[in-house]
């Protein structure tokens, strides 16, 4: 009785783990895209005014993605240990690897934008205007919104796929990360908020998770009562 007791605790603490670092990862990045957006044009080749005016805005903006990458990575084992044997490998490949590699471009991003700043603060008048800042402004711009965003659309593709073969979360929401998944694969480069939709849905996801975490909680000894009897 109390092995199983202890199963059923320990599968009811793997999605709501998965949920705690869905919310955390939703709410840095959110938190991160909004100061970075309000402080700098999405514009490849604006001037670099931000600099003059909002370099310790998008420094703090910065400083939150690795965390929120972290977050995600978390985000993304804990959903797949609550696949389990579930999980369907093709899918799997592609739910894994365009996360990873969304991780990564997103760090690539962050990290080109942060040389801009150590750049500016060293030489301030040489840097602007220069070629060097104008291929690494560039650059910042086409690795978050061309190819992060795509790889963003991708993982809500597979996820959802999974999601409604092994209902781990509601189809509606499923279907929700579909057409946010078209609109980021066709849009990406046109709109300047479009990357709010992948952490935004990922958040939803996570609340769903938590809420039917916390349904079932109680019903768990019930459980463990019943089989024992």
């Amino acid at each position: 009785m109390k092995q199983e007791t202890d199963l059923i605790r320990s599968r009811l603490k793997t999605p709501r783990a998965a949920a705690i670092a869905g919310i955390q990862f939703s709410v840095l990045l959110i938190a991160g895209l909004l100061l970075f957006r309000l402080s700098v044009r999405a514009d490849p080749l604006e001037a670099g005014a931000w600099l003059k005016t909002s370099s310790n805005t998008i420094a703090l903006a910065l400083n939150l993605i690795p965390f929120a990458g972290i977050a995600f990575l978390w985000f993304i084992a804990v959903l797949r240990d609550r696949l389990g044997e579930l999980e369907d490998r093709f899918f799997a490949t592609v739910f894994l690897g365009s996360g990873l590699l969304f991780v990564a471009m997103l760090f690539a991003s962050a990290a080109m934008g942060g040389g801009i700043i150590i750049a500016y603060g060293a030489k301030p008048a040489e840097l602007l205007g220069s070629p060097a800042f104008t291929f690494a402004r560039a650059a910042t711009y086409e690795i978050m919104n061309l190819y992060a965003v795509k790889m963003a659309a991708v993982f809500m593709i597979s996820t959802s796929t999974l999601a409604i073969r092994t209902r781990i979360i509601a189809r509606w929401m499923s279907f929700l990360g579909y057409a946010f998944a078209v609109f980021l694969l066709l849009n990406g480069r046109y709109i300047e908020w479009i990357l709010m939709l992948f952490p935004i849905w990922v958040l939803l996801i996570s609340i769903h998770i938590l809420i039917d975490n916390l349904r079932r909680l109680p019903q768990a000894p019930e459980r463990s009562l019943g089989t024992s009897i």
